[in-house]
């Protein structure tokens, strides 16, 4: 017994982070036999698609934040601290982490940024997705009308972010929250759409993900950034 302890202390100081949902035979969410730590935005993608409670070294953690809370040094304390101030504070973390500059100190601008680029890609890939189907041959003739409409709103959300940038590049706040504000309806137009049709939206998960990174956008803009 002694020496599995031993084993579980080392795994747990040597591992990044490592935990599993709380069920009678919890699968693991790391093979032992691979790498000897997970990366750190790999492990946010499975926290951000897992539901709570969670179990990690035998505690059970009821909240993405307190999850959050017991990352050790991997996500530095500033990004914790602005993206826990919003709606979705994981998915915050998760969006703004391939965006951030590496120079740039971690403030609430820095991380606006960063989010209207995440906001940008995303946009961008819901695009090509709705724009693929509107092409497929197979797609009923009465739902191409109702994805040209989700072309033009993720248009419409491209053509805002640049206008983000730019209000953010003349310190604009006004402006700045006028375009980040108009994303949070743009971004309900392609649901609205097929909801009028009375169909499933085939970009709901797209536009349900997109959503998230925009409230959250909108909140680090018009709460914590001040020019």
């Amino acid at each position: 017994m002694g020496i599995n302890h031993f084993i579980l202390a080392l795994i747990s100081l040597t591992c990044l982070f490592s935990f599993s949902i709380s069920t009678n035979a919890p699968p693991p969410l790391s093979d032992a036999s691979g790498s000897a730590s997970l990366k750190l935005y790999d492990m946010i993608e499975i926290m951000s698609e897992s539901p709570s409670p969670f179990a990690f070294d035998g505690t059970i953690l009821e909240s993405i934040d307190e999850v959050l809370s017991i990352l050790p040094g991997g996500v530095d304390p500033a990004l914790q601290e602005i993206c826990g101030n919003t709606d979705h504070p994981v998915e915050c973390i998760k969006a703004t982490m391939p965006f951030l500059d590496e120079k740039a100190p971690i403030e609430p601008l820095s991380i606006l940024k960063a989010g209207v680029e995440a906001m940008d890609n995303q946009t961008k890939d819901a695009l090509a997705e709705v724009t693929k189907l509107s092409m497929d041959p197979t797609t009923l003739k009465n739902v191409v009308p109702i994805l040209q409409t989700c072309i033009d709103v993720y248009n419409n959300i491209l053509n805002n972010d640049q206008k983000s940038l730019e209000a953010i590049s003349n310190h604009n706040l006004v402006k700045l929250s006028t375009e980040l504000g108009a994303n949070v309806e743009n971004v309900l137009g392609c649901e609205n759409a097929f909801k009028q049709a009375k169909l499933e939206s085939p970009m709901k998960e797209m536009d349900a993900k997109l959503a998230k990174i925009i409230s959250n956008t909108l909140t680090i803009g018009v709460d914590m950034v001040h020019f």
